[in-house]
């Protein structure tokens, strides 16, 4: 299939729900195919925290996400292309997809001057200055050789007026042009992201310009910046509908496990997001009945795994008791047991709703997900 640009799609779709707009299919890259609907554990600087890419492949992680600005920074693109690309540097052979560096010059938007011709920032290692245009994005991760490369984009916070909004979702399809037209013919993929803040309008009028250009997905950004849940639901559904059927669906920084499956509810396909890591390393423990805080004082002796439903190296090993005896004792080892256990967790979801996607039983399947966490409550 081609979109209205005439560009081909790396996406096969397989299974679609009929009772909504979930649905299930596969994506091909340069290392590989991944099945979507897909989470992507965050290797912010050629690492997923806490566990090595042996436990992400046997875990049945199919794809990873790496960042482009901390990549810039340091190692540096240039030393990692020398060393034979990304997938050979951190040792994984599957398919890797780098942002542009855009959220992160947003979050650090003290640091940095947003200008036509780019992002000029001081870095928040050393505080030198450094400049990063659409061009650069797309030149960094050409060496770093990933299979999908993200456009250049403007990150819009919440609340924002819609003068502000228009600027920057215009400046981000003005961007996302130059990007696409300095992408090389490497095989690499470039998504396009469609921003326009909390307007509906600004959202379409996003998603037809970067229709215009072509891409070979669509990301959505600019959600879960701080806005309602309810909100981000409803951005998320509009926009998910304009996008072209036949492409994958990217929905950046998202989430929880509710807004996992809320989202492929919605049409959604591609998510990343910190917080299996970051919880994980923080304690918190994802499970099919809800949250497990594994600090508290009443797991000290629960000789159950984390998850009863769970068959990750953590729960077929070890207790609460243990995990809670090395969080409190402040053991690196309960960094890495956590953090295996959430990202089983986060990727055995994903490929609990592509088969319910597959049955035609997704209403069913997101039933029974939501009884589990009340039975819990």
């Amino acid at each position: 299939m081609t979109n209205r640009a005439g560009q081909s799609s790396p996406f096969t779709l397989h299974s679609r729900s009929s009772e909504c707009a979930a649905r299930c299919g596969e994506v091909r890259t340069l290392h590989g195919t991944f099945q979507t609907p897909i989470f992507m554990p965050v290797g912010t600087q050629a690492t997923v925290k806490a566990v090595t890419p042996e436990n992400l492949a046997e875990l049945g992680a199919e794809i990873i996400l790496a960042n482009t600005y901390h990549l810039f920074l340091r190692p540096g693109h240039e030393l990692i292309r020398e060393l034979g690309g990304l997938h050979r540097f951190m040792n994984w052979d599957r398919p890797i997809l780098t942002d542009s560096g855009g959220f992160q010059i947003f979050s650090l938007r003290e640091l940095a001057k947003i200008t036509e011709a780019g992002a000029g920032f001081k870095s928040h290692l050393d505080g030198s200055s450094l400049f990063l245009s659409p061009e650069d994005a797309i030149a960094v991760q050409e060496a770093l050789y990933s299979d999908i490369m993200m456009c250049l984009d403007t990150c819009i916070p919440f609340p924002a007026d819609r003068s502000e909004t228009l600027a920057a979702t215009e400046l981000t399809f003005r961007w996302a042009r130059r990007s696409r037209a300095a992408q090389k013919a490497t095989g690499q993929l470039l998504f396009g992201i469609v921003q326009g803040g909390m307007y509906p309008d600004l959202r379409s009028l996003a998603v037809e310009q970067l229709l215009d250009i072509g891409f070979d997905g669509y990301a959505l950004g600019g959600l879960s910046v701080g806005e309602p849940h309810d909100l981000m639901m409803d951005i998320t559904e509009h926009t998910a509908k304009l996008l072209p059927q036949d492409h994958p669906i990217y929905l950046m920084g998202v989430g929880t496990p509710e807004d996992l499956v809320e989202s492929v509810y919605r049409g959604v396909d591609m998510f990343d997001c910190v917080m299996p890591t970051r919880n994980a390393r923080n304690g918190m423990l994802f499970t099919s009945r809800g949250r497990v805080v594994i600090k508290n004082s009443q797991y000290c002796n629960d000789p159950r795994p984390p998850d009863e439903n769970c068959g990750c190296y953590t729960c077929r090993n070890y207790s609460r008791a243990y995990l809670r005896h090395l969080y409190m004792s402040r053991e690196i080892l309960a960094y890495h047991l956590n953090t295996i256990h959430n990202l089983h967790y986060f990727v055995r979801l994903m490929r609990s709703m592509r088969e319910a996607i597959k049955n035609d039983a997704f209403l069913q399947f997101r039933k029974y997900f939501y009884a589990l966490r009340e039975e819990h409550d």
